[in-house]
C-alpha cells in the first residue's frame, strides 16, 4: 500500500493547481485524475476569461498546460478512478480501482457537473461549440448580437438570463411551468426586462441544427431552433434561436463522501469560511465541488491555492511537515 503526504482527488483548475502549489512545497502530491481528466474545460471551446491568454485559449488546451506545469515541479498523477475513501480514521485510506493508498491529508477536487435536458443533442453541442452552453458568465460574450434561449425555471436560470441580456437581442425563457421556482425579487426584476420573454408550460424536445461552414472552410453544427412541447394541451412548435443555454443546475461529484463529510442540501462539501478546510482535519475540499456560487475556472484555481496552503500548513502543525 502506497503512502503519502498529500493526495488530491480529482484534476481541472482546483486540482491542478492545489497540485502546483503541494509539489512545489516538496509536498509530493500523488493526484487521481477520475473519469474526467481535467474536468468540466476539457469539453468546452474558447475560454476568454481566464487571466493570462489576451486571445483566449482552449479549455482542453489550457489544461494540458497545467498538467503538464505541475509534473514538471514533480506531481505524480495516475489515471486511476477513487472508488472508496474512508476519511474516518488515520491515515486516510483510498481505493481506486487499481489499487489501494494511504495518505496524511486529502484535497477533494472532484467538481460538479452540469445537469442536461438528456436529448442527446444538447450536451453533444456544448462540447463542439455548436451553441449550447451551461454557463452564462462563460459563454455569453459569444452571442452578442443574437436571439438565445435559457430553460429553467430557479434563482440560476433567472439570474443567467438577466446576465444575457446584456449580450442578446432576445433571450427566451422557457419553464415546464405557469410559475417560476425563483426568489420573488430575481422574478420582478426578469419580468421588468424587456429582452427576457417568457414561454410557460413549455419543454425542449429537439435541438434542431443546421451545419454550416466556417471561414476557415471546415464544416460545423450549430444549433438553429428548437422544438417545442407544451406540457399542458401537448401541442407542438419551433422556436428560432442562435444559443441555447441550460440552467437546470449542477450536480456536485460528492456521492464519495456521503456519511462522512458536511453537505449542504444541494450536496455540496461544506467549508469552514475563509478556507477551505472542511469538518475533518488534514482534509480540504477546493473548486466546484464546495462553490456553487461563482463555478469558474479562476475561482477554482483560486480555492486550489488555499486548499495547498491549508494543506501544508497543517501537515506542518501536526508533524507530518518533514
Amino acid at each position: 500500500m502506497s503512502h503519502h503526504k498529500v493526495i488530491i482527488i480529482g484534476t481541472g483548475p482546483a486540482g491542478y493547481t492545489a497540485a502546483l502549489y503541494a509539489s512545489r512545497a516538496n509536498l509530493e502530491p500523488l493526484v487521481f485524475e477520475g473519469v474526467q481528466p481535467g474536468g468540466q474545460l476539457t469539453i468546452t471551446t474558447e475560454v476568454e476569461n481566464f487571466p493570462g491568454f489576451r486571445n483566449g485559449i482552449l479549455g482542453p488546451e489550457l489544461m494540458n498546460e497545467m498538467r503538464e506545469q505541475v509534473l514538471r515541479f514533480g506531481t505524480l498523477i495516475k489515471s486511476e478512478i477513487v472508488l472508496e475513501v474512508n476519511l474516518q480514521a488515520r491515515p486516510f485510506t483510498l481505493r481506486t480501482d487499481k489499487a489501494e493508498y494511504t495518505a496524511d491529508s486529502v484535497i477533494i477536487a472532484t467538481g460538479a457537473t452540469a445537469k442536461w435536458l438528456g436529448i442527446g443533442k444538447d450536451q453533444e453541442l456544448s462540447m463542439s461549440g455548436g451553441g449550447v452552453s451551461a454557463c452564462a458568465t462563460c459563454d455569453g460574450f459569444f452571442f452578442r448580437g443574437k436571439e438565445i434561449a435559457v430553460v429553467g425555471g430557479g434563482d440560476t436560470a433567472i439570474e443567467e438570463a438577466t446576465f444575457l441580456t446584456k449580450f442578446a437581442t432576445k433571450v427566451n425563457l422557457i419553464h415546464r411551468r405557469d410559475k417560476l421556482r425563483a426568489s420573488k425579487a430575481m422574478q420582478e426584476r426578469a419580468s421588468k426586462n424587456e429582452k427576457i420573454v417568457f414561454h410557460w408550460n413549455k419543454g425542449v424536445e429537439e435541438v434542431l441544427t443546421s451545419v454550416i461552414e466556417t471561414p476557415m472552410g471546415e464544416k460545423v453544427e450549430k444549433i438553429r431552433a428548437l422544438k417545442l412541447k407544451d406540457t399542458v394541451d401537448g401541442s407542438a412548435s419551433e422556436l428560432a434561436v442562435d444559443g441555447l443555454f441550460v440552467a437546470i443546475g449542477h450536480e456536485p461529484n460528492t456521492k464519495l463522501f456521503a456519511g462522512q463529510l458536511p453537505m449542504d442540501e444541494t450536496g455540496y462539501l461544506q467549508v469552514e469560511s475563509g478556507s477551505s478546510r472542511t469538518a475533518i482535519p488534514g482534509v480540504f475540499a477546493c473548486g466546484d465541488v464546495q462553490d456553487h456560487v461563482y463555478r469558474q475556472a479562476i475561482t477554482a484555481a483560486g480555492s486550489g491555492c488555499m486548499a495547498a496552503i491549508d494543506a501544508e500548513r497543517w501537515l506542518a502543525a501536526n508533524g507530518f511537515g518533514e
